[in-house]
């Protein structure tokens, strides 16, 4: 099979094809033949080594697949071949074929295209636990989402909006924040010629958000801290700019902030209860039409690297996928 390998942390210029064998299902293990993969910012992490705990070239990198079943190993009952499904796996994604533990795939509906399931897993279960589980977002309240275009921001924007929040929103072009306004983000705001914090404070009468989802690290985690009212909430859940953040406690402790951290895959595997409860009201508000996957770019396999650059310079809005 064709797969896309990491041969060394690096620039996007480290993603290559390769010929590989067509892995086998072990016991508890299904096939997939992969229609679509998600692309997520982790994947450009990993393959910076800026991902602790990520995987050691050489790897295939993808860590959200959606197809079909081809193959079903000993003692899987649930599934059967041409079933559509989609999961979330630790790495190898990229690629023609990978095997899913049986009990991590969601069903993918006959009216849902296989691009739009790839753009399910990652960006709402962590949207809906970052707003709701971990940050405790209720009916109005004020929330501000870093980077309200991407691909967890976009379905963030649309939780928020929906739960009775009043929704600020950073992005960098026009057309993103066309999008994010379209998705319910009262106030969007360009980050590359205004400083968010002060639309924030025009906003709250100088008050500050009651909550901010915050994925970029750097200048920006300290100044979302800045937008935060007394007693508000913070949940991180990136590092973007490649720049780890540091806070005083001092100031936590002075001006009675929390900053919870959040990371999907560690979540799922120690408490999996917590994160996976949101799928049955994510699924109906799919279905509903109360929610909407938003696809970016589509990229053939072999047009991994340049996939990456895409999401790195910062082009991408909505989920980005490729499509072997």
């Amino acid at each position: 099979m064709r797969a896309i390998e990491v041969e060394a942390y690096g620039d996007s210029s480290e993603l290559s094809v390769v010929d590989g064998e067509t892995p086998e299902p072990d016991a508890g293990e299904v096939r997939i033949d992969i229609e679509a993969a998600g692309i997520n910012f982790a994947d450009v992490m990993q393959r910076r080594g800026h991902y602790p705990g990520g995987p050691e070239p050489p790897y295939t990198p993808g860590m959200e697949a959606a197809g079909t079943v081809d193959a079903v190993g000993e003692g899987v009952d649930d599934l059967s071949e041409g079933d559509r499904v989609v999961g979330m796996i630790n790495t190898g994604g990229y690629a023609e074929y990978v095997t899913a533990d049986a009990q991590s795939l969601f069903p993918v509906p006959e009216a849902m295209s296989f691009a739009e399931a790839a753009g399910f897993p990652v960006q709402f279960l962590t949207a809906h636990a970052c707003l709701f589980e971990w940050g405790g977002l209720e009916e109005g309240e004020s929330v501000l989402i870093q980077a309200a275009a991407g691909g967890v921001g976009t379905a963030a924007v649309q939780l928020a909006s929906n739960a009775g929040a009043e929704v600020f929103g950073t992005a960098s072009t026009r057309e993103k924040l066309e999008l994010a306004n379209s998705l319910g983000c009262d106030h969007a705001i360009n980050y590359t010629n205004t400083d968010f914090r002060e639309i924030v404070d025009e906003e709250t009468d100088g008050e500050g958000v009651d909550l901010v989802l915050e994925s970029v690290g750097d200048d920006v985690f300290e100044r979302s801290l800045d937008a935060m009212t007394h007693f508000g909430r913070m949940v991180t859940y990136g590092v973007a700019s490649g720049v780890p953040a540091e806070v005083s406690n001092q100031r936590l402790l002075f001006e009675n902030k929390t900053v919870k951290g959040f990371h999907l895959g560690q979540a799922a595997m120690h408490d999996p209860s917590r994160v996976m409860k949101a799928v049955p009201e994510l699924t109906e508000g799919l279905a509903s039409g109360d929610l909407e996957i938003i696809l970016g770019e589509s990229f053939a396999l072999e047009d991994a690297a340049e996939a990456h650059q895409y999401l790195e310079d910062r082009k991408s809005s909505g989920k980005l996928v490729l499509e072997p």
